[in-house]
């Protein structure tokens, strides 16, 4: 396979020097933010055939040093062991707002602008990659978050799986809820906003799906069993997907006894996330 150095169809959005992965910071207006929004742009060098590129969305792009999401994948590549690949991580505006489930807020108002982030990255992002790229339909297109920025990515990717076909989380906030569990009726499975959405909703999508928690992340157990919320909550999840009829094949689950709640923790499980996702 043949690789362009340069491209002038990707200046300045992707841009490739040699046989390494390369870096570059670009920004696009959202219409539907009202903001400017940041986005970190990681990629392997450029096949001939467009269409070989796979494309993924990461939240919280500007702690994307934290997360080693170039040295990573340019090792990667390095090895060969991933396709061709286009990262655009995306910069926190308002995260607290424009993290969540779309169209519904937390018991705290918080979320409140989820449907807008969902609207900006269906709606805006996506063609923006596509016409920069010259990409008509990726091989494959991803979107992956951590913490509330894994609630996110699940949610959006969940919402348009017509486009996108995996999603990754890694410590997602599937604890979200419209109601404090403090109130005497708070019940686990209609107040977890996400969980709720799960059972009302009627897709069966083709879909895959790779969640990772560690054991060490929290001390909070809601019900008393002896098991985190986080895991309980990404077990839950999943338990869902398979009354969908998604097949277990289509899940990866990965616990880590030490894991805790933090970027080392998180980049520590990325390559075995981008090689589930990309792997040749």
């Amino acid at each position: 396979m043949k690789y362009l150095s340069l491209l002038p169809l990707f200046i300045p959005f992707f841009f490739s020097c040699g046989k390494g992965v390369s870096q570059q910071q670009d920004e696009l207006y959202s219409r539907h933010l009202q903001q400017k929004i940041l986005l970190t742009v990681i990629n392997t060098p450029v096949p001939d055939d467009h269409a070989q590129l796979n494309l993924l969305i990461i939240n919280d792009g500007q702690d994307a040093e934290r997360f080693r999401i170039k040295a990573i994948t340019d090792s990667l590549w390095k090895a060969k062991a991933i396709k061709p690949l286009v990262i655009v991580a995306v910069h926190a505006g308002d995260r607290m707002q424009q993290y969540g489930v779309a169209g519904k807020p937390d018991y705290e108002q918080r979320g409140g602008k989820a449907d807008h982030y969902d609207d900006f990255i269906n709606n805006e992002l996506y063609p923006y990659i596509k016409k920069k790229s010259g990409v008509r339909k990726f091989q494959s297109f991803a979107i992956a978050g951590c913490s509330l920025g894994g609630l996110s990515a699940f949610d959006i990717g969940f919402t348009h799986s017509d486009k996108i076909d995996k999603i990754g989380v890694f410590s997602g906030s599937f604890w979200w809820r419209d109601k404090d569990t403090k109130d005497s009726s708070y019940n686990n499975d209609k107040n977890r906003i996400i969980i709720a959405r799960l059972k009302a909703s009627r897709k069966k999508p083709d879909q895959q799906y790779w969640f990772y928690a560690g054991a060490k992340e929290e001390n909070s157990d809601r019900d008393k069993d002896g098991i985190i919320d986080v895991i309980d909550d990404t077990q839950d999840v999943i338990a869902l997907l398979k009354e969908k009829n998604v097949p277990a094949a289509n899940i990866v689950y990965k616990e880590a006894p030490q894991g805790q709640h933090d970027w080392p923790y998180w980049s520590a499980e990325l390559p075995a996330f981008l090689l589930w996702a990309f792997g040749r």
